[in-house]
């Protein structure tokens, strides 16, 4: 990216004119962060793409192991995606024989997810690698700052929840 021309993640002269310094602010910080979450995923798919897998769907896998066995719904949420998306995730993992869709016992109306022993060992497999590289793009910052920008994240998806539907 050129340092001597206007930065696309900020607002044009024009736009900007008679906005506060805070939503300028507010408006980079937005495009920024969409800019990093496609650079992260786009890095972490590529080191599973060997695998023949995705940030997503090992982002999924991440909530149905931490939450037990999560409803399509509730993982969903998890995932900040539509039902019908996560299904379509779940699903492909499902042929994999990564996770597998049960019925719950209590409601047949809902369906959940179920890491598989094969999940499992697959991920107790891969080395710390991905943690490595995880690490790696986060090395400029040190964990005061690490901390500080965890901290404004949380405030922001909390705020993005309270007024979501």
């Amino acid at each position: 990216m050129s340092t001597t021309g206007p930065t696309p993640l900020r607002l044009r002269p024009d736009q900007a004119a008679n906005l506060p310094e805070h939503s300028l602010l507010a408006v980079e910080a937005f495009r920024t962060t969409l800019s990093l979450a496609a650079r992260l995923r786009a890095a972490m798919d590529k080191r599973l793409r060997e695998d023949g897998l995705t940030t997503q769907q090992a982002a999924l896998i991440t909530v149905v192991e931490a939450a037990g066995s999560p409803s399509l719904s509730d993982a969903a949420a998890a995932l900040a995606c539509s039902r019908q998306n996560l299904k379509q995730i779940a699903s492909a993992l499902q042929r994999k024989g990564l996770v597998e869709l049960r019925a719950d016992p209590d409601d047949a109306r809902t369906t959940r997810l179920v890491a598989t022993q094969q999940s499992r060992d697959y991920w107790a497999s891969r080395d710390t690698s991905d943690v490595d590289a995880v690490v790696s793009w986060f090395e400029a910052l040190d964990a005061p700052a690490l901390r500080a920008l965890l901290s404004s994240l949380n405030l922001v998806i909390t705020r993005l929840d309270a007024n979501s539907p």
